[in-house]
């Protein structure tokens, strides 16, 4: 591409509070890039113009284009000058294979280059000769004494005078779960979980050969009195749920029916595993039932669903230290321990404060496209809340859940189907996330292509001659 004046004359905007200037010259030109203000093939200002009009040495400036290569954003070219890599993804660009895949809870991606360049920041600053003990060494199973102290503070808000020794490391909230349903139970006993429940625990329950009894639901998530029957018939080791943005009808469980639900755990010594995924997205939120007892529940938090799915970090709370002990030994017997490296990264981040800045950009961008949501769907046509990125959606007769997934799959859009969820008979009903589309627009389309095979009568939507 051409060379203009004003891609020659770059100015990064940085600022003395944002460290080491080479390293705000190298975060600065990332987050150019990303945004698209610095194209592929742009040509840089020489190392000697630059550090002129920043008013600093050149060796500074030569040690941040350094940092910048090393990171894969630029190319020097012999006798040309400096310039940006080519084949670097921008900011909303989408990666897939043809399908958006809106059966994949995930998180919304946000548009914001300064913070994706901060969360980079964050994890090249572990790059210290100490970090060597991050990729040489074995770390101690529940976790180091720095990384619970970093799990405790940000579990502060949801558990209150929460310490370091209560708190267990575990790679990801389904290595939590599967060491607390192994210390709870054995082949054959009963854990309780809601009708519609999380496949992963579906899955670590068949491997571990338990027994999941269902509990009934309704708009606040488990209904007491079934829960109670299920305790006096069933006999179980356990129960399990999601209080808060419940996966998949979104429901969100009242204070008072979460105090009925510790009050009848506590009359039948029936433990709760508390599956805290999406506890940090409400700005604000109940307290968690392992506020409310921690003598009797095990609060499980992981950071993929409110953080970042690559980080497979999850903090444990075990209601006493005896509990603590016999699951440090779990998790070192089944997955040894966290990857101290992803484990380090999450510690940082939470540390230098970026982790909440990243909640407050996916807070902002769910409940814009929850707005995109309740502008397309009809009301009361799905559940939803306002805070999570999920929406489930009922259907009408005579749509069934499998071919209105399949009407979907062949418009380019995957979506799950009730019978991954269902412990008993499964509605007619699918999920989709909101955050698997890669831009708003992109969300759109796809909420609008659901929307118009919502209101179709299935033969009038098969393509089949």
């Amino acid at each position: 591409m051409g060379e203009s004046d004003g891609v020659r004359s770059w100015v990064p905007a940085i600022r003395k509070s944002d460290g080491p200037v080479y390293l705000a010259i190298a975060d600065a030109l990332a987050a150019d890039i990303l945004s698209g203000a610095l194209p592929e093939g742009a040509r840089l200002p020489t190392q000697r113009s630059l550090a002129v009009v920043l008013g600093i040495d050149f060796t500074t400036v030569t040690r941040a284009y350094a940092e910048a290569r090393r990171r894969g954003l630029i190319e020097g070219r012999v006798g040309q000058g400096t310039y940006v890599r080519a084949g670097r993804p921008r900011l909303g660009e989408a990666i897939s294979g043809g399908v958006i895949d809106m059966s994949m809870n995930l998180p919304p991606r946000f548009e914001d280059a300064a913070l994706a360049a901060r969360m980079w920041r964050g994890i090249a600053a572990l790059e210290t000769p100490q970090g060597l003990d991050l990729l040489l060494r074995y770390q101690e199973a529940g976790g180091a004494l720095a990384d619970r102290a970093a799990g405790a503070a940000w579990l502060a808000g949801r558990i209150p005078s929460l310490t370091p020794d209560r708190v267990l490391i575990c790679p990801g909230a389904q290595g939590a779960l599967l060491a607390v349903a192994g210390l709870l139970a054995a082949p054959g006993d009963t854990i309780c979980a809601e009708a519609l429940t999380y496949p992963g625990f579906r899955s670590l329950a068949a491997h571990l050969r338990l027994r999941l009894a269902a509990v009934d639901i309704d708009g606040e998530g488990v209904i007491p009195a079934s829960f109670d029957a299920a305790c006096r018939t069933d006999r179980p080791k356990a129960l399990y749920c999601t209080p808060t943005l419940h996966n998949p009808t979104t429901a969100t469980m009242s204070l008072s029916r979460r105090e009925a639900i510790v009050a009848i755990a506590r009359a039948h010594g029936v433990p709760i595993i508390e599956d805290d995924a999406y506890g940090q997205l409400p700005r604000h939120s109940l307290p968690p039932l392992a506020a409310l007892a921690p003598d009797l529940v095990y609060h499980v938090a992981g950071l993929a669903k409110c953080l970042s799915p690559a980080l497979r970090v999850a903090y444990l709370v075990p209601p006493d230290g005896r509990a603590a002990a016999r699951l440090t030994a779990a998790i070192r017997a089944v997955t040894s321990i966290a990857s101290p490296l992803t484990t380090a990264i999450a510690t940082r981040w939470i540390e230098d404060g970026t982790a909440r800045a990243v909640i407050a950009a996916i807070r902002d961008e769910t409940a814009a496209r929850q707005e995109i949501a309740r502008s397309i769907l009809p009301a009361g046509g799905f559940h939803a809340d306002p805070e999570g990125f999920h929406l489930w959606l009922p259907l009408e007769p005579p749509w069934t859940r499998a071919e209105f997934a399949a009407r979907l799959r062949s418009a380019g859009i995957a979506v799950v189907v009730s019978d991954a969820f269902a412990l008993t008979a499964a509605p007619e009903a699918v999920r989709l996330s909101l955050g698997a589309a890669t831009t708003r627009v992109e969300l759109r389309a796809s909420l609008e292509t659901v929307a118009d095979l919502r209101v179709q009568r299935p033969a009038m939507s098969s393509m089949v001659v």
